[in-house]
């Protein structure tokens, strides 16, 4: 055998025998999970549902690190940068693959600098929810009055779901809408409570306690079916804007580039086995989110074409690179 061929076949022995090691040891201390947004919106109060469950699969403390901040980007760039030993992990939503289309530059590259891991539910739709204090109480009412006054919405940051929600609404109902970002699902939230904005639409997971303990009003759903928590709100569809529809995308799970195939299968596999606990499939599918686990290649699949479609919507959307 030529001595070149040799030396390539005894390295590839050497990484296939490391990468089996480390699957067999990993995980050997605490996991962190970087969930790019504040405290409270959906991405982060899912998470802290689901590792609760992915924990005792994997033996280790799994620790929520929330960071923040420039639309997702703050956090997912310390996990672009972090040491690809399966120690830090993304865990984000779809704004992810939003980006690249909105933003005229970016700290990192979402293919060449992660791994996917994994996507962890598809979201149906969103919550139309209003401030109390707000007069429109359906959402025809709501159409009429933006017609005649400006009508301020709030989401968790530009090109996300949220802002392609209300941005659709706004074109198929024929008003102008003000979208006011805001650095996260929770402060979002606390801005329609508050009176700053009279619109939001939240994922059901952090929508539906508000409308249930009267602090929100839910003008209606904007998915293809009702949500499963609340039966009673209409879809948007329904209630005065036929052909509306809005999903609400996917959570998902990256690593860094360069970590060990076998370490990003032992996490997907975890996370698979916790969604399906009927603990976790019941407060995903309540908060209007279809748990999903696909493998990584599948999920890489998944998200390739996601970053074609999404660049096509923020298009026919006509949101400006930031």
């Amino acid at each position: 055998m030529h001595r070149s061929i040799e030396v390539t076949l005894v390295a590839l022995a050497l990484i296939m025998a490391g990468n089996v090691f480390a699957a067999q040891t990993y995980p050997s201390r605490p996991i962190r999970v970087i969930v790019p947004f504040p405290p409270g919106g959906n991405v982060d109060v899912f998470a802290r549902v689901l590792y609760r469950y992915v924990e005792p699969d994997l033996g280790q403390p799994i620790i929520i690190d929330n960071r923040g901040g420039a639309n997702s980007i703050l956090g997912s760039d310390m996990v672009a940068n972090a040491t690809p030993d399966g120690y830090t992990l993304l865990n984000t939503s779809f704004g992810f693959a939003v980006n690249p289309a909105i933003m005229k530059k970016l700290p990192f590259d979402v293919v060449k600098d992660f791994v996917p891991v994994t996507n962890i539910a598809l979201g149906t739709g969103y919550l139309m929810v209003a401030n109390t204090a707000f007069p429109a109480k359906t959402v025809k009412e709501l159409i009429a009055l933006a017609k005649k006054e400006p009508v301020r919405y709030s989401t968790a940051g530009v090109g996300n779901g949220q802002h392609l929600a209300g941005a659709l609404f706004a074109t198929m109902a024929g008003i102008d809408m003000l979208h006011v970002p805001y650095k996260g699902g929770g402060p979002a939230v606390n801005a329609v409570i508050g009176g700053e904005v009279q619109i939001h639409f939240p994922a059901g997971a952090v929508g539906v306690p508000h409308v249930k303990s009267g602090r929100l009003r839910a003008l209606g759903f904007t998915g293809a079916k009702r949500l499963t928590s609340l039966p009673d709100v209409p879809t948007v569809a329904e209630a005065g804007l036929p052909g509306y529809i809005a999903d609400a995308g996917w959570h998902a799970v990256f690593a860094p580039a360069k970590t060990p195939a076998a370490i990003v299968n032992r996490v997907q596999a975890a996370i698979h086995k916790a969604l399906q606990v009927l603990q976790v499939r019941d407060h995903f599918l309540n908060g209007g989110y279809e748990p999903q686990g696909a493998t990584p290649a599948e999920w890489g699949r998944l998200f390739r074409a996601d970053l074609k479609r999404y660049a096509e919507i923020t298009r026919m959307a006509k949101i400006e690179r930031q």
